[in-house]
């Protein structure tokens, strides 16, 4: 884990003892700070009771602390947690801003940072393999994989410093003020998360933050494909790298296995854009983007089965994140390939950002809560059936679906009615398709 005296003799209130509230925890007490704990699950509680005191910031006096620490999940805008702390003067903070502390006390390293609304986790861990691939040391963290403050501080090598590569969510950056990245990275924005914020405006205003905390001579590598990214690449600090999709060629990308569809010519455009402000070589960057493996449960290939290809992208929870899985598989010779199953938790109710590409799609069916909603928007465009459960979807597509037609789980829309996560979605249509005879 990280241990740094910026934290010695400093008093800290941890709110949430999920993941990154357990690794904080575990962070600070090894630091030589002073940490109350709180979690509303006894069982959470258990698991610090002897490192931490334990303490509700709802309830103990709050004056003296260094700062309260938040899971990203604490809507601060709702919750009484953030009156709380503005009225004993305390900053509200999350892990990465613990991070961003300490950074003076590790080895010499560099940051990239990496948001936006869709991309993020498969463009952090792209970003990851190409760092990896040119020899330096490197930790992938913040809003994927491990909690950062978990992991062993990186030394240097004979590459070069050790490079953190954080995905970072609006929610981390909210809770984060001094994360001065070497590398700050804009992917894009579209409505999302609107719930948190005084509308599309305020999430905007979030993911600006990122580069607000930048240095000068530092880079930020922005996607300008968007009217609020190319607002946020106006006005940054940093030397500004502006990278679009169409810098990518088409032919080339074919020869990039897991990097396919125009969301991900974006993804590469971005990651070999960061990849050069690294100083990393073509030869090795070029080697990095074919030799990439897929995240789970985003545009990945789950099985061939008589001649039909099924594609786990459960991580596209909105309309945004699924347009571009229906646009990796064009028609051939008009005929329309692909078999789309989508439904869940809708975030809107309409399917707008996926219209253009509705002529790609050979069959809808529709699962969950939005199922019936959805089945009524896409008839007049597509054969549906409204399937209601994942499995039955599965089975209905792998009745229809012919050789050289890809099925899609691609749901545009969160999990919780019927699944824990998305993760534990894609895991049942993996299940379901594994299941296929």
């Amino acid at each position: 884990m990280i241990v740094s005296d910026a934290f010695k003799g400093k008093s800290y209130a941890v709110l949430g003892l999920a993941r990154s509230g357990l690794a904080t925890v575990d962070t600070l007490v090894a630091s030589g700070a002073r940490v109350v704990a709180w979690d509303s699950r006894e069982e959470a509680r258990a698991l610090v009771a002897g490192k931490a005191e334990l303490g509700d910031p709802m309830e103990i006096d709050l004056a003296g602390f260094d700062g309260v620490v938040v899971s990203p999940g604490v809507p601060l805008n709702k919750h009484p947690i953030a009156m709380r702390a503005k009225i004993a003067g305390v900053p509200i903070i999350g892990d990465i801003e613990l991070f961003a502390l300490a950074r003076p006390t590790l080895p010499p390293h560099k940051v990239v940072g990496i948001t936006g609304t869709n991309g993020k986790s498969t463009t952090t861990a792209l970003i990851h393999h190409i760092v990896e691939q040119a020899g330096f040391p490197a930790r992938m963290g913040g809003n994927i994989g491990l909690p950062i403050l978990g992991q062993e501080p990186l030394e240097p090598n004979l590459h070069g410093p050790g490079i953190y590569v954080l995905e970072l969510s609006s929610y981390q950056i909210d809770l984060t003020h001094s994360l001065d990245c070497d590398v700050a990275v804009l992917l894009n924005i579209t409505p999302d998360h609107l719930d948190r914020y005084n509308g599309f405006t305020g999430y905007i205003a979030s993911k600006a933050r990122l580069f607000t905390m930048q240095s000068a001579d530092h880079v930020a590598v922005i996607a300008t494909e968007d009217e609020p990214s190319r607002g946020i690449a106006a006005g940054v600090f940093a030397r500004l790298e502006a990278v679009d999709s169409s810098d990518i060629d088409r032919t080339e990308q074919l020869g990039w296995p897991s990097l396919q569809g125009p969301h991900n010519a974006q993804n590469a455009a971005v990651a070999i854009a960061v990849a050069k402000a690294l100083g990393i070589d073509d030869a090795t960057i070029a080697n990095a983007l074919t030799s990439y493996a897929s995240l789970p449960h985003r545009m990945q290939a789950v099985r061939t089965h008589n001649g039909v290809l099924y594609v786990n992208d459960s991580k596209a929870t909105n309309a945004a994140s699924t347009a571009p899985a229906l646009a990796a598989w064009p028609a051939v010779d008009g005929k329309p390939r692909i078999h789309w199953i989508l439904g869940g938790v809708a975030k809107s109710d309409n399917l707008d950002e996926c219209a253009p590409h509705f002529v790609n799609v050979a069959h809808a069916y529709t699962i969950g809560e939005a199922g019936h909603m959805f089945a009524d928007l896409l008839r007049p465009a597509m054969a549906v059936d409204d399937s209601e459960m994942l499995s039955a979807a599965v089975r209905r597509a792998a009745r229809i679906a012919q050789p050289g037609d890809v099925v899609l789980l691609s749901p545009a829309c969160a999990s919780f009615d019927q699944f824990r996560d998305f993760e534990a979605r894609g895991d049942a249509f993996a299940a379901a398709v594994n299941a296929l005879e």
